[in-house]
């Protein structure tokens, strides 16, 4: 099978169609410029029956016994098991991930499969207590219905997955829309494996278009009860209060600052380890990765040695080398950003210990340092293997800066002393937060999701269900009530 060709298509109703629009999305290999796929958006129209799809094919699905829901979990996770060598190619293809990137990527999806596979049988029901005499309160949780998936460019295959595994095991249909850098990872190769899998049609659609086209048709619409986003903080605003202004759920996954804090007593080489790991990872195109290392003087000489040492002997190159450590950006508007970000930094006064190069989308590792206090580049995202340096004279000013940011996605903090590392993960402002390991974390059992413009809502484990079911109050009367009148 080829992916590129096969899966670059709308799937609508278990059916692979090309889209009705006017003009095509180009899929392009970010690292040599490969065109990939051409893929005719989809339409106003195309967004309603997928949705209207969903809708019909919901309602039986929910009533399908779980036990036969999770066979179809099982089988999705083999198929995936047997296509990881190709995914992983296409991962590289597509994202311009490393080889490394695509297995962690993989790696993860896997394991929410099999988290899915559990949840298809988990959800329970519960009896409570009444005032009123021979009153029963039975509560039933359901599925919400239809969810509208909308997935990021940096884990398209990851994140996609673990909204719409659980989303479909819990009894609920999905309508994806991919980003349009990664439509073939984040949208037909996941319909395609939930098609192996013998999922019935209509419960999984994938919509490859763009906002130029259907406006805001796929939040609006009146059949989603749910909205799962994840992105930058800037469109999910919009997809938030669209969302909200038609009753709907939203779960929104956004924007990263993190901050990764080396306390006096840390392990200093350790530290830099997760540092390298934590900033570098994808090329820092990761909403968990760690913009700012902040480092206390008393350890400042020695951390940033080595650190600037490590930096300098990342390899940056061809992503399917095994060997690279960094590859491309995903296009050239964030190349040439990154570019202009570390030029405006430097021109405000800030260090460059590493200056990378760019060279088309390979951006080399760049370290800035002596930043002035309320420089710009502090508090924002910066999407990209650019790194800022801040030393700190004692805890209470590394919480100050930590907190002093919009953001509150992720975080970690590094000391010899664990309690006192959780004392510290306690006061800043963030919705995760590692103690003594790196910032970019992400586990199928624990609560998932940022504070401030990070987000609201969390998936992961119970919260997943919690997102995507509802609860029903359903009395029982046993005898006669006494009405008042």
């Amino acid at each position: 099978m080829s992916f590129f060709t096969d899966l670059a298509h709308q799937y609508i109703d278990g059916e692979w169609r090309t889209g009705s629009g006017s003009w095509d999305i180009i899929d392009f290999n970010p690292y040599d410029g490969e065109k990939l796929a051409a893929i005719t958006v989809a339409t106003v129209d195309e967004v309603d029956q997928a949705y209207r799809a969903a809708e019909r094919a919901q309602k039986p699905w929910a009533e399908t016994n779980p036990y036969t829901r999770r066979l179809v979990f099982e089988r999705a996770l083999r198929i995936t098991e047997e296509r990881e060598d190709e995914i992983i190619e296409a991962i590289i293809d597509e994202l311009g991930g490393t080889r490394l990137k695509a297995h962690y990527e993989v790696h993860l999806a896997k394991e929410f499969l099999r988290e899915a596979i559990q949840l298809a049988v988990r959800p329970e029901g519960r009896i409570l207590p009444s005032p009123v005499d021979g009153k029963e309160n039975r509560v039933y949780r359901l599925p919400v219905g239809v969810i509208g998936v909308i997935s990021p460019f940096n884990f398209p295959f990851l994140v996609t997955m673990k909204s719409v595994a659980p989303a479909l095991a819990l009894g609920n249909a999905v309508v994806i829309k991919p980003n349009q850098n990664t439509p073939v990872v984040g949208g037909g190769l996941i319909a395609k494996i939930f098609e192996d899998a013998e999922l019935p049609a209509g419960l999984l659609n994938v919509l490859v278009t763009d906002i130029a086209e259907i406006g805001d048709a796929l939040i609006a619409h009146p059949v989603p009860k749910v909205i799962s986003f994840a992105g930058s903080d800037r469109v999910g605003r919009h997809v938030g209060a669209v969302a909200g202004s038609h009753f709907k759920r939203a779960i929104l996954e956004l924007s990263g600052n993190s901050a990764l804090v080396v306390l006096d007593d840390a392990d200093v080489d350790y530290a830099v380890d997760a540092a390298v790991f934590s900033r570098f990872v994808y090329q820092g195109q990761v909403c968990m990765a760690a913009n700012r290392i902040l480092v206390d003087r008393k350890v400042e000489q020695e951390f940033t040695e080595k650190f600037v040492a490590r930096v300098k002997a990342l390899k940056t190159g061809d992503p399917h080398d095994p060997d690279t450590q960094i590859g491309p950006v995903i296009n050239s508007f964030q190349a040439e950003a990154l570019t202009g970000l570390v030029d405006e930094a430097m021109a405000a006064g800030a260090t460059a210990l590493v200056h990378g190069r760019t060279r088309g989308n390979l951006v080399e590792p760049t370290v800035l340092a002596g930043l002035p206090e309320g420089s710009p580049i502090l508090t924002q995202e910066i999407f990209g293997p650019v790194v800022l340096l801040v030393p700190f004279d004692g805890e209470d000013e590394a919480v100050r800066i930590a907190n002093d940011s919009p953001y509150g996605l992720s975080g970690a903090v590094h000391t010899a002393n664990v309690e006192r590392g959780v004392r510290f993960a306690k006061r800043i402002e963030t919705g995760m937060i590692h103690v003594n390991d790196s910032t970019i974390q992400d586990e199928p059992l624990v609560a998932f999701g940022g504070e401030k413009y990070s987000g609201i809502g969390r998936l992961n484990g119970h919260s997943t269900v919690e997102a995507f079911t509802t609860q029903k109050w359903i009395s029982v009367q046993h005898g006669r009530t006494q009405f008042p009148f």
